[in-house]
C-alpha cells in the first residue's frame, strides 16, 4: 500500500504535468483561439449584425401584402440573367428583413471552396437591395475566418484541431482549479481586497470555469461540424445515415412549362400545414425539382431547419419528404450539431450564453499570459535574491 507521501509526490507530479500542457497550449494557441472564441461571439447574431452594417437591407416600412414568390423569383432573374441554374431563396419570418437569394458556384468566385452571390430582395417591391459575394463583405469575411481561417479546406482541418486543443485546455483547467471541497466556496468566488495578482487569477478562474459547460458543448460541436467527413461515418456505426433525395422531375407532355413557385410551395405546405416556411430552392435544370424547406415545432434550428419536401416542377407532385421525426438517433444527432454551436437550439438564452462563452476566451488567453509573467517574474525576482 503507497505511503501518504508517495500519494502525495504522484499528485504533484501529475499537476505538474497538466500545469506545463495547459501553459504551452495557452502560450502557442491561445491567441488563435482567442480570435475563434472572439469571431464566434460575433457570429452568433450574423443576421442583425450584417444589418446594422448594411442598413440598406432593413425594409424601413413594410407594406402590406409581399410579392408573390413567383414575382419575386422573376425579378432575381431580371437582375442576373446570366444565373440559368437554380437559387436559394430564404424566407424571412420578420417583415422587417429582406429575402436574400444564393447561387451557389458562381464563375467569379469558382476556385473557392464556398463562396456563393447572395442577393437580397425588397420583399414588397422585389428591388434588388443588394448584390454580394460570400467572403467579400465583413460578416462572411468573419465567417470564413472562424470556420476555416481563411484556408478551405486544410482551414477546416486546422480548425479541428484547434478545436481537439481547446479541449484539453478546458479539461486541463478543470483539474488544476479543482479545489477541496471543504474550499469549494472560496474556490467558486472572487477574493475581496485582494492584490492584483490575485485579483487576476481569480478573473481566469472564474472565466474559465462559469463558461467550461458551454465552451465543451462548443468545441465538440464545433470539431464534429469542421470534419463531417470524418465524424458522421462514426454516428453511422451506431444507427444508419439516412441519405439525402435526389428526386428528378420529368415532363408529362414535350414542353411543358414549370408550376410557379407559389404553386410549388403551396404543394410542400400541404405535407406539413403547420410548419414554417424557410427555404425554396428551384430546380437546377430540366430535371431537377422544387425543394421546399420547412420547420416544425420543436426542431432546434430556427434558419436550418430539416424538414424537406421535393417537388416536381411541372406537375407539382410530392416527389419525396424529409421528416425529422423519422430520422434515426445518428442523423438527429448530426442535426442538432449546428443548432448547439450556435446556441439557437435553446433559443436568444442560448445564444447569449455561447456568445459570453466566446469572449471569455479572449479573456482567458490575457488574464493567462498576465498570470504567467507574474510568475515568470517573480521567478526572476527570486533568483536575484538568491544570489545576493
Amino acid at each position: 500500500m503507497a505511503s501518504p507521501a508517495l500519494k502525495a509526490n504522484k499528485k504533484q507530479t501529475a499537476r505538474q504535468l497538466w500545469l506545463a500542457v495547459h501553459l504551452y497550449l495557452g502560450l502557442g494557441l491561445g491567441l488563435v483561439i482567442a480570435v475563434v472564441g472572439l469571431t464566434g461571439s460575433l457570429l452568433v447574431f450574423y443576421l442583425d449584425l450584417d444589418e446594422w452594417l448594411n442598413p440598406q437591407l432593413i425594409i424601413a416600412q413594410p407594406g402590406a401584402q409581399r410579392q408573390s414568390y413567383e414575382a419575386l423569383y422573376q425579378a432575381l432573374r431580371q437582375a442576373e440573367p446570366d444565373r440559368q441554374r437554380g437559387w436559394r431563396l430564404e424566407i424571412p419570418e420578420d417583415p422587417r428583413r429582406a429575402v436574400t437569394a444564393r447561387y451557389y458556384k458562381p464563375e467569379e468566385t469558382v476556385h473557392h471552396g464556398f463562396a456563393p452571390l447572395l442577393v437580397s430582395l425588397d420583399p414588397y417591391t422585389g428591388k434588388v437591395l443588394a448584390n454580394r459575394f460570400w467572403g467579400e463583405f465583413a460578416m462572411t469575411w468573419l465567417y470564413d475566418l472562424h470556420y476555416k481561417l481563411l484556408l478551405d479546406d486544410p482551414g477546416k482541418i486546422l480548425m479541428a484541431i484547434v478545436g481537439g486543443i481547446l479541449l484539453i485546455s478546458l479539461i486541463s483547467g478543470l483539474y488544476l482549479w479543482w479545489p477541496p471541497l471543504s474550499k469549494l466556496k472560496t474556490a467558486l468566488t472572487v477574493k475581496a481586497n485582494a492584490s492584483k495578482e490575485r485579483r487576476n487569477y481569480d478573473l481566469h478562474k472564474m472565466a474559465g470555469f462559469y463558461t467550461f459547460i458551454v465552451m465543451l458543448v462548443v468545441a465538440l460541436t464545433g470539431v464534429a461540424l469542421e470534419i463531417p467527413q470524418y465524424v458522421n461515418p462514426l454516428f453511422g456505426y451506431f444507427s444508419p445515415l439516412q441519405a439525402m433525395p435526389k428526386p428528378q422531375s420529368s415532363p408529362s407532355a414535350p414542353g411543358q412549362q414549370r408550376i410557379s413557385l407559389d404553386q410549388a410551395v403551396a404543394a410542400g405546405q400541404s405535407v406539413f400545414p403547420d410548419a414554417r416556411l424557410c427555404w425554396i430552392e428551384t430546380p437546377h435544370d430540366a430535371g431537377g425539382s422544387f425543394r421546399i424547406n420547412l420547420r416544425q415545432d420543436g426542431e432546434p434550428s430556427q434558419r436550418f431547419p430539416k424538414t424537406n419536401v421535393w417537388v416536381d416542377q411541372y406537375s407539382g407532385r410530392i416527389l419525396a419528404v424529409s421528416d425529422p421525426a423519422d430520422l434515426g438517433g445518428s442523423d438527429t444527432l448530426i442535426n442538432w450539431l449546428h443548432p448547439l454551436h450556435t446556441g439557437e437550439a435553446f433559443g436568444l438564452t442560448g445564444q447569449w450564453l455561447v456568445l459570453i462563452s466566446g469572449l471569455a476566451c479572449p479573456l482567458l488567453f490575457v488574464t493567462g499570459m498576465i498570470r504567467w509573467l507574474q510568475k515568470r517574474q517573480a521567478r526572476h525576482k527570486f533568483k536575484l535574491r538568491s544570489s545576493a
